[in-house]
């Protein structure tokens, strides 16, 4: 679980990583778009205040020029875009899958847990059933103990009896 923790954790940094590096590549090419705006302006206003010696030929090829690198970079803008919105996406299901794994670990860490208290109770419960039982045969093993030992008081009694009438009948011979 710790493992693949970490494994979502990487995952999830690489995301971001992408997603800043995307962010910075959009930045920069707003930044060539503004540029090129700023030029095209530019270079209108030039238009307008001075001839600069170009035929209305040669002018219509350098706008054709200009708004066909104007139409790369917005295509380019575009897909940084695109894909930027995608990494969006992708992390934001990363994070709501990190978020649910989140949770199935604590559930099982949960689960673990009650198992583990289930687990004690039983052999607490299993062991005081052994200690019972084995209080119970300390009692049986008891008792003929006391049973044995009064048997032998029983039969030293009787021997002492036997003797005393052994000596009388031997002292009377």
């Amino acid at each position: 679980m710790e493992e693949e923790n970490m494994n979502l954790k990487l995952d999830a940094d690489v995301q971001k990583l992408e997603v800043e590096r995307l962010i910075k590549g959009k930045t920069k090419a707003e930044e060539d778009l503004d540029s090129l705006k700023t030029d095209y302006k530019k270079l209108r206003l030039s238009m307008r205040t001075a001839e600069l010696g170009k035929t209305s030929e040669q002018w219509r090829e350098e706008i054709r020029e200009e708004k066909n690198k104007a139409n790369r970079w917005a295509r380019k803008f575009q897909e940084v875009r695109t894909r930027n919105e995608a990494l969006e996406k992708s992390l934001l299901e990363n994070q709501k899958e990190k978020g649910k794994l989140k949770d199935r670990v604590a559930e099982l860490e949960r689960s673990l847990h009650q198992y583990r208290n289930q687990n004690s109770a039983r052999e607490l419960r299993a062991s005081l059933r052994k200690i019972e039982e084995m209080k119970k045969r300390i009692g049986e093993l008891e008792t003929t103990l006391q049973n044995c030992e009064t048997r032998i008081e029983n039969r030293d009694n009787i021997m002492g009896e036997a003797m005393v009438q052994i000596r009388e009948v031997a002292d009377h011979l």
